[in-house]
């Protein structure tokens, strides 16, 4: 696979991905030499470098018939000159602009070449992968052939896909949430295959005691719907009994056996009414909240202070004071967050300001962000590492975090001293690689 040249150290190349290696690779990156080589060669190490990050899941020949020589730029202009004519003026300059003394703002240039690779950012895949729905251009590639993507409403299953002004493309929440969370550690992970072993088991258990559970099913139907008391239903029964004893003949029909089994059956259910018992297990939400009541009493007690002193030294008034009253707050605070998890009323005159605050974030925390092992991402949820380096949204995306959607507002521009194309390289690398399909002949 292509994917692994992203996590070589040797001579790796910058990808569109969040991996740690790849962070390396873009910290040590330096602009190829140009002293002892042709410009064939410039050209030619410029267009790898390039390639390898903007559309390297993309085929060469598609990308060469994506190519486009026309450049999209804008001039700014000023607004109070447009409110005063018909800018005129403004465009005698040929679209450049015009500079007076009026304006002493220096002039910038404009980073053309940077948008060589432009048309790649209409694509699907890089487009969820800048929308920061995905941690690489491959995964967001992989999400749209699995059908977790929709544009305007409709699934789409080609990452090629060229999105136009206006579209609205949205991905499943739990993928986004996937992609950007951090993933588990060996402890959820073990938790994770316990947890499915467990329910396995259940399964199991559940598919043996099928004819039993389906007799149960039978008895507790009968039972809901007769109101009379057990003496009024044994009644009813003995003469239903009676009637079917008195017509039957020597040879029984077969409608006459079936009441017969249903009457075994509503004498069995009545008789073992009593013995009948309901067995409660405690949910995992239970369990989940008392891990986190575990935690959040943990990180309430203060720190110990460490000091030189000897372990004969027997502690003093205060800090056995300290101790105590740490415990007792502790204390405090898991009763308290106890009785709220449980739906009960909490008195909150006897913790203090600071405690107050613990047990607001620690219910906070369980509603929104709860544990969960059955999720293939870490719970409570926590950003992926080294996301910082790469968390941005370009200007021609509008992104909706809550929703997991955005809208591909208009195709990126080229302005004084900015190129909108997201680019980790220069004018030095850019204008070679630009260079190199402007004069291919295919």
């Amino acid at each position: 696979m292509r994917n692994r040249a992203s996590n070589t150290l040797s001579k790796g190349k910058i990808r569109q991905s969040w991996s740690k290696y790849n962070l390396y690779n873009l910290q040590r990156f330096r602009s190829p030499p140009t002293a002892s080589r042709t410009f064939f060669q410039q050209k030619w190490t410029a267009k790898a470098l390039a390639r390898a990050y903007h559309g390297e899941q993309v085929r060469e020949g598609q990308w060469k018939r994506m190519f486009s020589r026309r450049i999209r730029s804008v001039v700014p202009m000023n607004t109070l000159d447009l409110a005063k004519d018909d800018g005129s003026e403004t465009s005698a300059g040929r679209g450049s602009g015009l500079k007076t003394a009026e304006d002493p703002s220096p002039s910038r240039r404009v980073p053309y070449t940077n948008m060589a690779f432009a048309p790649l950012e209409r694509r699907l895949d890089v487009a969820i992968f800048r929308a920061l729905f995905a941690s690489s251009a491959r995964q967001a590639r992989q999400f749209v052939i699995h059908g977790a993507v929709t544009v305007n409403g409709q699934k789409m299953r080609h990452p090629s896909y060229l999105l136009n002004p206006g579209d609205l493309f949205q991905v499943d929440p739990e993928r986004v949430m996937f992609a950007t969370g951090a993933p588990k550690t060996r402890f959820e992970r073990r938790e994770t295959r316990q947890l499915k072993q467990k329910d396995q088991k259940e399964d199991n258990d559940e598919a043996e005691a099928e004819p039993e559970q389906e007799a149960k099913e039978a008895k507790e139907e009968s039972i809901e719907k007769k109101d009379e008391n057990v003496k009024d239903t044994l009644k009813a029964l003995i003469s239903q009994a009676k009637t079917i004893m008195s017509k039957d003949k020597s040879v029984l029909p077969a409608k006459r056996k079936q009441e017969l089994r249903g009457f075994q059956k509503r004498v069995r259910a009545v008789l073992s009414r009593s013995a009948t018992s309901t067995v409660l297990t405690d949910s995992l939400e239970a369990q989940f909240s008392e891990l986190t009541l575990a935690l959040k009493a943990k990180r309430a007690e203060p720190a110990p202070k460490e000091g030189k002193k000897s372990t004969k030294e027997q502690p003093s008034e205060q800090e056995a004071a300290a101790a105590s009253q740490t415990e007792n707050t502790g204390d405090k605070l898991s009763e308290a967050f106890q009785k709220a998890v449980e739906g009960e009323e909490v008195d909150t005159s006897e913790l203090s300001d600071e405690e107050f605050d613990v047990l607001r974030r620690a219910l906070t925390q369980m509603r929104d962000n709860p544990i969960d092992h059955s999720k293939p991402y870490s719970t409570p949820w926590c950003p992926r590492d080294y996301m910082s380096a790469f968390a941005f949204i370009p200007r021609y995306l509008e992104v909706n975090q809550n929703i997991c959607a955005a809208v591909y507002l208009r195709h990126p521009v080229a302005r004084p001293g900015l190129a909108e194309v997201p680019s980790p390289f220069g004018e030095t690398v850019s204008t070679p690689a630009y260079g190199w399909y402007l004069k291919r002949r295919w």
